[in-house]
């Protein structure tokens, strides 16, 4: 395993952190998120919302998908209002046990070369257990000159990238979803139900144990590498319904010493808007 700074960082570590070493993001998610934020949420805390800040959502769903990327200039703005420089230690959270728009911001820091961030193991609810202090207060801290960002340095990649890949044999590609959303059973979000043909289900619920916390590194590491085989890490495509969950393995996989894959923002969301074709369980 690697030396670097692991991805995740668990409750107890965080609560022995000098405060003023840090930038503590909370990143949780839903349509009350920032409301909940005000009314409590980690002492120190600064909210980053995933529709206005980590997301074009604007856009047409069927060119990119529910949450594309932002402008590279956008997202350094917003780092900027966060008060995040490159030599800042950032440690985000959500209320989904890091599986939110924590691992997407996450995803993106890295992406552009940020190595120093790490996600809150089992989110919120977890370190609110062992009595991390909480404030409803405004927080204040100073905006920093805006991030020097140049490209998204993680591996992207298309619909069209995708077409191609899932009819290869040297590619894989990976659908986290859960699995009655894959078979097609049910689809609370996009407006048609199955998957891409070709694609596998590999839940991102299976990354985290019973507790919600995520399951160790070695554990992590054999389960992806028999996935994975002999493909290599550049064929190895993951998407979700709109690029978020998707980011959930992706750290896991980190996490487990692998090399991160290719993210497929657009997901479902895009690719169930295009002609492009679907089935399901019972067409399988």
């Amino acid at each position: 395993m690697s030396n670097k700074l692991s991805p995740i960082i668990n409750p107890e570590e965080l609560l022995k952190i000098s405060s003023s070493s840090i930038v503590l993001i909370d990143a949780r998610g839903g349509i009350n998120a920032e409301e909940n934020y005000t009314k409590e949420h980690l002492k120190g805390a600064r909210y980053v919302d995933l529709n206005r800040d980590l997301a074009a959502v604007e856009k047409d769903p069927a060119n990119g998908g529910r949450h594309p990327l932002p402008s590279l200039q956008k997202f350094s703005e917003i780092l900027s209002k966060l008060g995040i420089k490159p030599s800042s230690h950032v440690i985000v959270y959500d209320d989904k046990n890091g599986s939110n728009a924590a691992s997407r911001f996450w995803w993106m820091l890295r992406s552009i070369g940020h190595e120093n961030v790490q996600v809150l193991n089992g989110g919120l609810q977890a370190v609110l257990k062992i009595g991390f202090p909480v404030s409803s207060q405004i927080e204040t801290f100073k905006r920093t000159e805006n991030y020097p960002i140049t490209e998204w340095q993680l591996g992207l990649v298309t619909i069209d990238d995708v077409e191609t890949a899932r009819n290869n044999d040297e590619f894989i590609v990976i659908d986290v979803r859960d699995k009655n959303r894959f078979d097609g059973l049910t689809e609370p979000l996009d407006l048609i139900a199955g998957h891409i043909p070709g694609a596998i289900n590999v839940p991102f619920s299976e990354n985290l144990d019973e507790n919600g916390f995520y399951h160790d590194a070695e554990t992590l590491h054999k389960k992806y590498s028999q996935i994975l085989g002999n493909t290599k890490p550049e064929n190895t495509i993951v998407h979700c319904g709109s690029g978020i969950t998707a980011c959930h393995t992706l750290l896991a996989m980190d996490y487990a010493g692998i090399t991160i894959p290719k993210l497929y923002v657009g997901s479902w969301s895009e690719w169930s808007r295009n002609d492009r074709e679907m089935t399901t369980k019972e067409n399988n």
